[in-house]
């Protein structure tokens, strides 16, 4: 019969594998985007020739606390409890902009997608990283049976 220490220790390193691949296609994805804003501003002189003028400066808060959410992703490869909780910090930060400025509710079906779809991708990771950080701390202490 299986140890049930054994059970629990393989589904530690399954939730810390897929944490880990999870942060690191977005971390590929992150890196791709400023890339490419780097050397559009470096060929044209913008990041964004798109861009629109005069926008709220709100907007642009969600795109940086993702990007620290997803840097805590990368932190999170070394130190899981560590960048698990800035990864979430950042995501629980950016979820009262997200809902004051795009309100849910004002057009349904296509902010499921964008941005709170966008943004349960990104924090699911860092959820998985603080799991398995938990789990491997309560596994490090020795139970004391009565």
């Amino acid at each position: 019969m299986p140890n049930v220490n054994d059970v629990g220790e393989h589904a530690t390193k399954w939730i810390r594998w897929t944490a880990r691949i999870w942060g690191a296609l977005l971390i590929t994805f992150t890196l791709l985007i400023l890339i490419g804003y780097t050397w559009s501003w470096v060929t044209t002189g913008q990041a964004d020739p798109h861009a629109v003028e005069d926008y709220p400066p709100i907007e642009n808060l969600p795109p940086l606390f993702i990007l620290l959410s997803v840097l805590g992703l990368g932190v999170a490869w070394r130190w899981e409890g560590l960048g698990g909780a800035i990864s979430v910090i950042f995501d629980l930060v950016t979820l009262p902009v997200l809902l004051i400025h795009w309100p849910i509710t004002h057009d349904f079906p296509r902010y499921l997608v964008a941005p709170y779809g966008t943004w349960m991708i990104i924090t699911t990771p860092g959820i998985l990283f603080l799991m398995c950080w938990w789990r491997s701390k309560r596994r490090a202490i020795p139970q004391h049976d009565a």
